[in-house]
C-alpha cells in the first residue's frame, strides 16, 4: 500500500491513482478520478498501469477486481464511484430509476422550439413555439425508439395493451410518432397526423393508466427507448397526453377560417 502522502497540516493533500494507461486502452474512469480528485484540490500522484501484466499484479497484490484505484492518506478508497462517495457526490445504483432520459429530451425540444419561434418570428412566446416544442419532443422520442426498434417493442409489450393483441404495433408505433411530428412540423397533411397522434396517445395514455395506476405495477417505461431506466408513470402519461392534446388542437386549427 502506498505511503501516507497526506499531511492534514498542509494547504496541499496528496492522492495516490492507480490507472490503466497503454497503447490501445486508456481508462475513462481513471481520467474521471484523476479529474475528481483535482476539483477537489488534490495534487495526484498518477501511476500508470501499462500493460495488461501489470494490472492484473496490482488488482493481485492489493485484492481488488478493478482499476482505478484511489488512495487517501495511505487508506484505499475504491474506484471511480467510490470516490464520488468519498466526495459527497451521487452514485448512481445499478439498474436504478431515472428520469433524466425524458427530461434531457423535454429540455432540448423545448430549447429548439424557442430557437426556432425566434428565427421565424422574432419571438419565443407564441403559440406556435408551444406546437413546436410537442412536435419536437415526439420527434426526438421517436428517434430514440428508432435507435434499437427490436429493444423498444420488446419493452413496449410489458405494458402497451394494443402491441399485446397485435405485436406488430410495437415495430409501428415510433414511426407513427415521426410521421405526426414531422407533419405538424410542418403543417402539412392535418387530415393524418391529428388523427395518429390521437390515436396512439390514447393508447398509450389508456396503456399506462392500466399498467401504474390500476395494476401498481413497477415498470419502466420505453418512451426513450428499451435501453433507459425511466420509470413507466405520470411523465410517460404527460407525453401521451400531449399527444392527444396537440393531436386535436391541430384538427380543430385546421377547421378555423383562416
Amino acid at each position: 500500500m502506498p505511503d501516507d502522502l497526506a499531511d492534514p497540516g498542509n494547504e496541499m493533500k496528496t492522492a495516490t491513482l492507480y490507472r490503466m494507461v497503454m497503447p490501445d486502452h486508456i481508462s475513462p474512469y481513471g481520467l474521471k478520478s484523476r479529474d475528481l480528485l483535482e476539483r477537489n484540490g488534490f495534487e495526484v500522484d498518477d501511476h500508470h498501469l501499462s500493460t495488461r501484466d501489470e494490472t492484473e499484479d496490482f488488482m493481485a497484490a492489493h485484492d481488488v477486481d478493478t482499476t482505478p484505484q484511489t488512495f487517501i492518506a495511505g487508506e484505499r478508497v475504491g474506484g471511480h464511484d467510490d470516490l464520488r462517495a468519498y466526495f459527497g457526490e451521487d452514485v448512481p445504483e445499478e439498474g436504478g430509476t431515472s428520469y433524466q432520459p425524458i427530461m434531457a429530451v423535454f429540455a432540448m425540444a423545448a430549447l429548439m422550439a424557442l430557437a426556432a419561434g425566434w428565427a421565424a418570428d422574432g419571438a419565443v412566446l407564441t403559440l406556435r413555439v408551444a406546437e413546436w416544442f410537442v412536435a419536437f419532443s415526439m420527434c426526438i422520442l421517436a428517434i430514440q425508439k428508432l435507435r434499437d426498434l427490436e429493444s423498444f417493442s420488446t419493452m413496449f409489450l410489458n405494458y402497451d395493451l394494443l402491441a399485446r393483441r397485435w405485436v406488430r404495433y410495437g415495430y409501428l408505433y415510433p414511426f407513427g410518432e415521426a410521421l405526426a411530428g414531422l407533419l405538424m412540423i410542418a403543417g402539412a397533411l392535418t387530415w393524418l397526423a391529428a388523427p395518429v397522434a390521437v390515436f396512439i396517445g390514447t393508447v398509450g395514455a389508456v396503456s399506462v393508466v392500466k399498467a401504474v395506476y390500476v395494476d401498481g405495477r413497477e415498470l419502466k417505461c420505453a418512451c426513450v427507448g428499451g435501453d433507459t431506466n425511466v420509470p413507466l408513470g405520470a411523465i410517460s402519461l404527460t407525453e401521451n397526453v400531449m399527444m392527444i392534446v396537440m393531436g386535436f388542437w391541430m384538427a380543430a386549427k385546421s377547421l378555423m377560417p383562416v
